[in-house]
């Protein structure tokens, strides 16, 4: 019977716990209208659990964002088929009124053509930023607002923190499950809209909640992949909306020499060694993808040493200027990859365009991806980023001749 006890008080003070962080993390009073995004998954479920839990008048809100029959049976996915089910059935157990929004079409237009699109330039696209950019941070917040909410929560993993000039983004207190990374474009306008409450959480005890609260979303798998790409194949959704990006054409040395043909540009990404097809010799790896030719350019590993980069479509919410911080050199942290750490930097203008000098060498950085840029002096502090336009490659930059190849 103590054990009992004693396994019901522990349950109580972990489900306290995450209780106290989301009300720090919402800072509004109870009772406050707050429309939770809820894709089906545990994040956005205990999300949405603790909300009300803490007292807040809460709406879930679940996007159906694409084919509905063919993702029913899929594991792994989100916004479609079984999530949706399990979203609604969740919304019941927690005692939440609950909307499926069929954004199937606004999703198909802003993320799915693009990611084609992207991917037909030659470039390599990150569609969950598009998709947090546009139908998640754009399109459904404008439905919380009609809803009269006084803010909107989602599952991700960072943290907003009101500064001395307005609400901050930054990482995760968890860094093995920090979101930042991919929600640079997160504008100053959302971020005082929206709330994270799962922030300052780690995913263990997330899950654990999700178990305290029987829930049945405790044990289910995150989601993989690309959403909308079925079992990781992204090129069977390439060559159905851009049958063009499959014609063949040249592989092609930098030095010029032709050493093989490929199957279509869309089937290689920067940094890519396997299935080049171009016999023996020296490892070789794509450097560049020249869409408009067909060519897919390789060289040495040496030939992906990055040393700055430009970025287009740039966000930005640091407290100064960007135009004067670019002028100004302003020391940044920008980190190309989510599983890489930021490197020291510069902003800067190269070609006219706003770009970052990096004081390390970065590997295999490619057109298309995100930047997200930190703070030095505040390093979980999010400042913003953009997506790369142009990599530029060379043995060192000249404002730094000592720059050294990041370590693995």
């Amino acid at each position: 019977m103590s054990n009992v006890r004693s396994s019901k008080i522990d349950e109580s003070a972990a489900i306290e716990l995450a209780l106290e962080a989301v009300r720090d993390a919402v800072r509004l009073p109870a009772g406050s209208r707050i429309v939770a995004a809820m894709s089906g998954g545990v994040d956005s479920t205990v999300t949405a659990a603790l909300l009300a839990r803490a007292g807040y008048d809460v709406v879930g809100v679940t996007l159906q964002l694409y084919d509905h029959g063919a993702a029913i049976s899929r594991k792994g996915a989100c916004c479609a088929g079984q999530d949706i089910h399990d979203a609604r059935a969740a919304a019941e157990t927690i005692g939440i009124p609950h909307y499926v929004l069929d954004y199937e079409s606004r999703f198909r237009d802003q993320v799915i053509e693009e990611f084609a699109d992207a991917y037909l330039r030659g470039e390599t696209p990150i569609p969950c930023v598009r998709c947090n950019q546009t139908v998640k941070f754009r399109d459904l917040l404008d439905v919380a607002r009609d809803l009269g909410a006084a803010a909107m929560a989602t599952g991700h993993y960072v943290r907003r923190v009101v500064g001395n000039a307005g609400p901050e983004l930054r990482r995760a207190a968890d860094p093995a499950k920090d979101q930042s990374y991919f929600l640079f474009a997160t504008t100053a306008d959302q971020l005082d809209y929206l709330r994270f409450p799962l922030g300052g959480l780690s995913k263990p005890q997330v899950r654990a909640v999700a178990a305290d609260l029987g829930l049945t979303a405790a044990d289910k798998p995150d989601s993989q992949d690309i959403c909308f790409v079925p079992e990781g194949k992204y090129h069977t959704v390439i060559d159905r909306l851009r049958p063009q990006g499959a014609l063949p054409g040249d592989v092609v040395h930098l030095d010029g020499r032709v050493l093989g043909r490929h199957d279509g540009v869309t089937r290689y990404t920067i940094g890519q060694r396997r299935g080049l097809n171009i016999g023996g010799g020296d490892p070789m790896f794509v450097v560049r993808i020249d869409a408009a030719a067909r060519q897919v350019i390789v060289g040495p590993r040496e030939a992906l040493l990055t040393t700055a980069l430009t970025l287009k479509e740039v966000s930005w919410i640091g407290d100064d200027d960007l135009e004067t911080a670019c002028a100004q050199r302003r020391p940044v942290l920008a980190r190309v990859r989510s599983t890489r750490e930021p490197v020291a930097g510069r902003l800067t203008l190269i070609d006219g365009e706003i770009g970052v000098a990096l004081d390390l060498f970065e590997e295999g950085v490619a057109p298309g991806q995100a930047c997200a840029l930190y703070d030095p002096d505040s390093p979980d502090r999010v400042l913003g980023g953009g997506f790369i336009a142009k990599a530029v490659r060379g043995s060192s930059p000249p404002e730094n001749p000592h720059i050294q190849r990041h370590p693995e």
